[in-house]
């Protein structure tokens, strides 16, 4: 048996100000939705050029309360290939929570609270 990761997932309160920031943050894009006709519920798939890996967000009509996704134990992490540019980036969309100069990472966090580490591409 082989076994391929293909995405994981994010609950978020608000779709749209999520679609933004992680287009905005690291250059995903939907590639597919779906969700009943009620629209109780949507699933949003994201993705990039750089990989076929896909970020699951999932919202619920009506959930007010912050979701556990994690609390910064569980993350996901990029690869980015200007270090430099990048934590200028983030530091200026204001969504830097923790730099680690030691070990040459950093972590942004989502509207709902989501750690992602960055991590350049080549370390030297």
């Amino acid at each position: 048996m082989n076994f391929k990761m293909v995405h994981t997932e994010v609950h978020v309160l608000d779709i749209d100000a999520s679609l933004a920031f992680y287009k905005e943050a690291l250059g995903l894009e939907p590639v597919r939705e779906k969700g009943p006709e009620d629209g109780s519920w949507k699933i949003v798939f994201l993705e990039n050029d750089q990989t076929d890996f896909q970020l699951e967000l999932t919202w619920n009509l009506g959930r007010a309360e912050p979701y556990d996704n994690g609390g910064g134990d569980i993350h996901l992490a990029f690869t980015v290939d200007d270090y430099a540019a990048a934590l200028a980036h983030h530091t200026q969309m204001g969504c830097v929570v923790k730099v680690n100069e030691r070990m040459g990472i950093y972590f942004i966090e989502d509207p709902d609270g989501f750690w992602i580490e960055i991590i350049p591409a080549k370390r030297s």
